[in-house]
């Protein structure tokens, strides 16, 4: 069955501030008529109750549907809206834009980027920008230190999708959506993980070099010749019907990866053709192989690191990437690296 959404999805007033874990489903989704418009799901995960409402387009009088993931049916960010945002940011027209898709309890996690590579304003006299991208919140309470972090830091942008792992899909396209209409004039930007260190320095020497194009490109770890999994226990299974084909298309890795800024209006347009599906960053590899663009190779791949293991500070100064795994690591590393120039 086809169910297209269209439109914003609309959180009612009534529905409670919420947060879901991991593989949310979505149970007896009923065709009630009446213009199209239903109350289309309940969350039963042994949590809340979530009811709201959107606009479906109606394919049969009479439509049951059990076992659906949340995230087949509304992943294109037009589905959604931003809470908190921050759309005069690129007045200044940065260079580089870095988003971070982080949780909302992160906080941690946050400020130890604004303490490091999130602190960088200019580098190589190039304008950079730091935003951070999150969902919904666990509470009003929880919204409500959210809106007063984001009053102290002028740094966050909040979307109303549910904030889970199984969501990353979600999230990524709506970063490429605020980058498309909010932020179309920079040169560059950056989807970065919230626990990845950062050589802005190296990165920024990257991105500079006469040879990188300015246009229709991304680069980072790429992944080619990956396997789609199929085993219904994996937390990377994508079923038959999202994904038909055997392998994935050559893709970036998504814990961090560089493109040109006229990619994000592209992706989003290409999304409205491609089922989603959960693995984020197969799934931008999905939109980019639909544009006809290729990932590019890094010059150094080895700039582009996934875990070091016992990481040194002349390892860390010649990189542009590498997973740090916890706020106080971010810290330890750029702290490493500032100290051995």
């Amino acid at each position: 069955i086809s169910l297209k959404i269209y439109g914003l999805i609309r959180i009612t007033h009534s529905l409670t501030w919420f947060n879901t874990a991991n593989q949310t489903k979505l149970y007896n989704v009923v065709s009630e008529g009446l213009s199209g418009k239903k109350k289309f799901w309940n969350f039963l995960n042994n949590q809340q109750t979530i009811q709201t409402t959107t606009t479906v387009e109606k394919p049969s009088a009479s439509i049951r549907t059990e076992h659906i993931s949340v995230h087949q049916y509304v992943a294109h960010p037009s589905n959604y809206h931003f809470i908190l945002d921050e759309p005069d940011k690129c007045s200044q027209n940065p260079f580089l834009v870095l988003m971070v898709p982080v949780a909302p309890q992160q906080v941690d996690a946050r400020n130890a980027i604004r303490s490091t590579w999130g602190n960088e304003s200019s580098v190589q006299g190039k304008a950079v920008l730091t935003l951070f991208l999150v969902g919904l919140t666990g509470g009003p309470e929880a919204q409500q230190q959210l809106e007063e972090e984001s009053r102290q830091h002028r740094d966050l942008v909040q979307s109303n999708f549910v904030d889970s792992y199984f969501n990353l899909t979600i999230k990524t396209m709506v970063i490429m959506d605020w980058l498309a209409t909010r932020c179309p004039q920079a040169n560059f930007s950056m989807k970065v993980d919230s626990d990845m260190y950062i050589g802005l320095e190296n990165l920024m020497t990257l991105l500079l070099a006469p040879n990188t194009p300015r246009q229709n490109y991304i680069t980072g770890h790429l992944m080619w010749n990956q396997n789609v999994i199929r085993n219904k226990n994996s937390k990377w299974y994508v079923p038959k019907e999202l994904y038909p084909e055997p392998k994935y298309p050559t893709y970036v890795l998504g814990m961090a990866y560089v493109f040109s800024n006229d990619l994000p209006p592209k992706i989003v347009e290409a999304s409205e053709a491609i089922k989603p599906f959960n693995i984020e960053d197969a799934y931008v590899g999905a939109c980019l192989k639909r544009l006809g663009i290729n990932p590019s190779g890094a010059p150094d791949p080895s700039q582009f690191q996934t875990y070091m293991n016992n990481p040194k500070s002349h390892d860390l100064s010649k990189l542009i990437t590498t997973i740090a795994g916890s706020p106080e690591k971010v810290v330890e590393f750029w702290l490493n690296v500032k100290g051995h120039k």
